[in-house]
């Protein structure tokens, strides 16, 4: 066990410097900002897009009196919630070929009509492309009933705030747990995938039947992981110091501004740590298993790509625990190892209590360690073959 330990330390000393201290861990360490660079560019320009593209309205074909009646009904029903979100209006006057109006108005693209309301508030007609149980309908239904009710102005309703209340803390706690879930879970999409394209140089060199002559090949699988979750700890390091420094020069506010985890931001942030460096292990070892398994880069590609769409269905499953931790989905992905983590994070975002995170990272641990075991072994009997490969049915009296 000393002699696989100490195996395993000079294997993973010597990935890490050899992958921390290359030129080529400077642009490792810029790569996200070329992401977030792209995000920001491409973010503005729909932005600007979708404030200059012209939304479809509903022509509203009535006398002065009654389109100032729809009118302000609308405007009341637009103060409650984004007026993008409420049906548009435009009046136009009546002619005398009605139909031929409708022909006219339907046909128009500037601005671009949806639909035509005629009749005024006595006798209202929509006529266009819509269904009768649309959004769009149902808010004109609204709109006419508040319009001929002639409301009276609304009572003054007199507002003490207070800091924080239940609802408010919940929602923004949730809202912690998703943005963690999504970090822990790009950033081990991201960085699991070292080990296979290091994997597969030192293959191709003929540099892993060196090493393997020197150490156990046990040794050279548990190395060249931890190797990688180190230099993957370094990088995360640099990017949340570098995150930090820009949010207290944005904001003064800093991470006091920030949705608060119910663990607290230091226990938050150091379990974020350590259910990142479990998630690396677990899918680590996967991606491994599937280096050793490949020749050539193009096999890599071929094997890797349904261990990642795997990976992006147990992130929607264990997205689903957000809405309601306690459910028994959520508690199924608790228990279920490969999305284990990124509940439990989530968890901890929700959830004052420390307990289940202990239970959750000693069940965590028995899976890494059996994913370990699993992994080196299928990486000693298929790094170092040659010849012919063999059938995957011979594979267990390989």
């Amino acid at each position: 066990m000393i002699h696989l330990l100490r195996g395993a330390f000079v294997i993973a000393r010597r990935d890490f410097a050899a992958t921390v201290l290359s030129k080529a861990f400077i642009f490792f360490l810029l790569g996200p900002i070329f992401p977030l660079l792209l995000g920001g560019v491409f973010g503005g320009i729909g932005a600007r897009v979708a404030s200059q593209t012209e939304q479809p309205v509903v022509a509203v074909v009535s006398s002065a009196q009654d389109y100032s009646l729809i009118s302000a009904s609308r405007q009341r029903i637009a103060d409650t919630m984004p007026d993008s979100m409420v049906v548009q209006i435009a009046h136009y006057a009546p002619e005398p070929d009605l139909a031929a109006q409708q022909k006219k108005l339907l046909a128009s693209r500037s601005p671009p009509v949806r639909a035509v309301l005629t009749g005024g508030l006595a006798d209202p007609h929509l006529t266009g492309s819509v269904r009768s149980d649309a959004q769009a309908v149902a808010q004109l239904r609204l709109i006419l009933a508040d319009a001929k009710a002639a409301p009276a102005e609304p009572p003054e309703l007199p507002v003490t705030a207070t800091a924080t209340s239940s609802g408010s803390v919940a929602k923004d706690r949730a809202l912690t747990g998703q943005i963690g879930q999504m970090l822990l879970f790009f950033l081990t999409l991201l960085l699991s995938g070292m080990v296979m394209s290091q994997l597969i140089e030192e293959k191709s060199n003929k540099i892993i039947e060196v090493i393997a002559a020197a150490v156990p090949i046990d040794s050279l699988f548990i190395g060249k992981l931890f190797a990688m979750l180190a230099a993957s700890v370094a990088g995360i390091v640099v990017w949340i110091s570098a995150g930090a420094l820009l949010i207290q020069l944005i904001n003064t506010g800093g991470l006091r501004n920030l949705p608060d985890p119910a663990v607290g931001w230091p226990a938050f942030l150091a379990l974020g740590v350590v259910y990142f460096a479990m998630n690396y292990l677990l899918l680590g070892s996967i991606f491994l298993m599937i280096g050793a398994q490949a020749s050539t880069v193009r096999e890599v590609q071929t094997l890797s790509m349904p261990a990642t769409f795997a990976q992006v269905i147990v992130f929607g499953f264990a997205a689903t625990a957000v809405a309601q931790p306690n459910s028994t989905e959520a508690l199924v992905a608790a228990v279920f190892p490969l999305s284990s983590p990124l509940v439990m994070l989530a968890r901890a975002a929700q959830q004052p209590e420390l307990w289940p995170h202990a239970v959750a990272l000693a069940w965590q641990a028995v899976w890494v360690f059996f994913i370990l075991r699993l992994g080196a072994k299928l990486f000693r009997r298929t790094v170092l073959k040659s010849g012919p490969r063999a059938k995957w049915w011979k594979f267990s009296r390989a």
